[in-house]
């Protein structure tokens, strides 16, 4: 074997000082780059020939174009109250509609459904149903105050319990909570 002609580099040997300068060096730009970043994207898809921005509404939706979720059978849903106001507090009112089927006799149940408009096109349609017709419960009082609607609600003890005259009466209060409604009793009243 022969023997090199130059003489061994210092730099060729590792030692724990060339390690730490590593180190060092490699945190000092994982330290840089987590302060420096870039801006936040604002890119947006492109517009395609004659598309329009969905529209910012902000008048409550209207009930007459929206179709409930109510089986009416041969007979049309008829809205029989409305409210309407800010209940999620996006700044963008809902209505909130107390709808039946518009039967020629008896005492149909009815049921209460939450109005917004849609945020891609900007029609009105259902997004919550907060008392179903199923529960056969009538509303008679039926309000908006402070983002929660408040309603009387006259249902029945058992299902013997003619249509034509209920027995029960309840208070309901609905408000936005946590991404939904939820329903309570509102305080200082008393189920009969």
């Amino acid at each position: 074997m022969q023997q090199s002609a130059v003489p061994e580099l210092a730099h060729t040997h590792t030692r724990p000082i060339h390690w730490v300068a590593t180190a060092t060096a490699v945190a000092g730009v994982v330290a840089l780059s987590s302060v420096l970043q870039p801006n936040p994207a604002t890119a947006a898809q492109a517009a395609g020939p004659g598309a329009r921005p969905a529209p910012v509404v902000t008048t409550a939706p209207d009930p007459a174009d929206v179709h409930f979720p109510i089986d009416c059978g041969p007979v049309k849903a008829k809205v029989q109250k409305k409210v309407s106001g800010d209940l999620d507090g996006d700044g963008r009112p809902e209505t909130v509609v107390v709808v039946h089927c518009d039967a020629p006799m008896g005492t149909p149940p009815d049921a209460v459904y939450v109005i917004t408009h849609a945020k891609d096109t900007g029609e009105p349609r259902v997004v919550a149903t907060l008392l179903s017709p199923k529960t056969r419960n009538t509303v008679t009082d039926f309000t908006l105050s402070d983002g929660a609607v408040l309603a009387t609600l006259l249902g029945y003890s058992t299902s013997d319990v003619p249509s034509c005259c209920p027995d029960v009466k309840d208070e309901a209060k609905w408000q936005w909570k946590d991404g939904s409604f939820i329903r309570s009793t509102p305080a200082g009243t008393h189920t009969v």
